[in-house]
């Protein structure tokens, strides 16, 4: 039997610990190039579904990385101390502020498994990372989805979900959003946070900080204990293949959170590899200069074809495929995308049909997808 076909009897007299966790679906990642190759025989694929960054990573990575091959076989350090040190002096913050993780996912799952009961309730946004439901489901807890405002967070009605149940301990607010990319101004995130109570953490996710600095929080720290910042190598970075993320918080917090998380979480390669990214501060200024670049003429090219978008702070676009064109869908365009070797990612799982979010890549993939967008939307064959 597949896994498809497995249902809830097959676990008898086996059950799982919550009734939550029979409603998760797995999570949909962006369709491999090696699957694409296998099911449509294309072999100049263009991956733009997963907001990977299409420039790779620092050179400075791969001689790291080598001068880790001759220790595959010691265990990494668990405490990740030169990894750490880099990061307090990065963040100007201390070492015992910081926990890492295995991607910044992995900290997420170890932050409500650390603060989340099947009798608690975690508030998310609507139209905001799918892992945050999921996360509910598998602690048993309550998940409570709040509407959002013109595709963001609607901060003013977070509160007051939060007001509506006293249960609450964790607030998910990922800036920029994903798969939006709206943001959220200082003053209103400041203001938000006063709002809540101390019991109460409020969990700011910046996976993409770098494309966006202007949209970092770090400085709530200073003030606020309840108060977690979540980051990840996988994007501006370019390490999404090793899986490293980190989390800054008061040392109580993160005290917590090293109890929780798994020995070993981040491998040596990671740590080693983190490390070097984090140094080369000229990369990570090029890399954002040329997403602004790739984006704003991306926006131009989705203006010309008549498709709207929302001004996205991240390095994806979230494009409206709603077309004056018979038996044309989201779905229809996305499949025909796949067919002619193009993957970018349907959104259908977060409610929005008729929308794709679209990594921007280099500039020859992004002309390769608008000049194959061009010509399904034209009808050429």
């Amino acid at each position: 039997m597949t896994s498809k076909e497995a249902n809830t009897s097959d676990l008898a007299p086996l059950s799982p610990a919550y009734d939550g966790i029979l409603e998760l679906a797995p999570y949909q990642t962006g369709k491999p190039v090696e699957e694409l190759t296998r099911e449509y025989g294309v072999s100049d694929v263009v991956k733009l579904a997963s907001n990977e960054n299409p420039m790779g990573c620092s050179p400075h990575v791969t001689l790291a990385i080598t001068d880790q091959l001759g220790q595959l076989a010691r265990y990494p350090d668990g405490n990740g101390y030169y990894l750490k040190r880099d990061l307090a002096d990065f963040n100007d913050v201390d070492m015992d502020c910081i926990t890492l993780g295995n991607g910044s996912n992995d900290l997420l799952d170890i932050l409500a498994r650390s603060f989340v009961s099947s009798d608690d309730a975690i508030v998310y946004s609507q139209y905001a990372f799918v892992v945050y439901s999921m996360l509910a489901k598998m602690q048993g807890a309550t998940g409570i989805e709040v509407p959002a405002h013109h595709f963001g967070h609607d901060l003013k009605a977070m509160r007051q979900a939060v007001a509506d149940n006293p249960n609450t301990k964790i607030v998910f607010i990922a800036n920029p959003n994903n798969p939006t990319g709206t943001q959220l101004a200082h003053s209103e995130l400041r203001e938000f946070v006063a709002s809540m109570p101390a019991s109460v953490l409020v969990v700011l996710d910046e996976a993409y900080i770098e494309y966006s600095p202007e949209s970092n929080n770090r400085a709530l720290l200073d003030e606020y204990d309840n108060v977690v910042i979540v980051r990840t190598f996988s994007k501006a970075y370019g390490l999404a293949g090793l899986r490293v993320g980190y989390a800054l918080s008061s040392p109580a917090v993160a005290d917590l959170l090293n109890r929780i998380r798994q020995p070993f979480n981040v491998s040596r390669i990671g740590l080693a590899a983190a490390q070097a990214a984090l140094a080369d501060s000229d990369f990570i200024e090029t890399v954002r200069q040329t997403n602004q670049e790739q984006m704003r003429w991306l926006e131009k090219q989705f203006d010309a074809l008549g498709l709207g978008f929302i001004k996205s702070h991240a390095n994806f676009i979230m494009v409206d495929m709603t077309v004056d064109m018979e038996d044309t869908t989201a779905a229809s365009i996305n499949q025909a995308l796949l067919e002619q070797g193009v993957i970018v990612r349907p959104l259908k799982g977060y409610g929005l049909e008729n929308w794709l979010r679209i990594t921007v890549g280099l500039a020859e993939d992004n002309l390769r997808l608008i000049d194959t967008l061009q010509s399904i939307l034209n009808d050429e064959p």
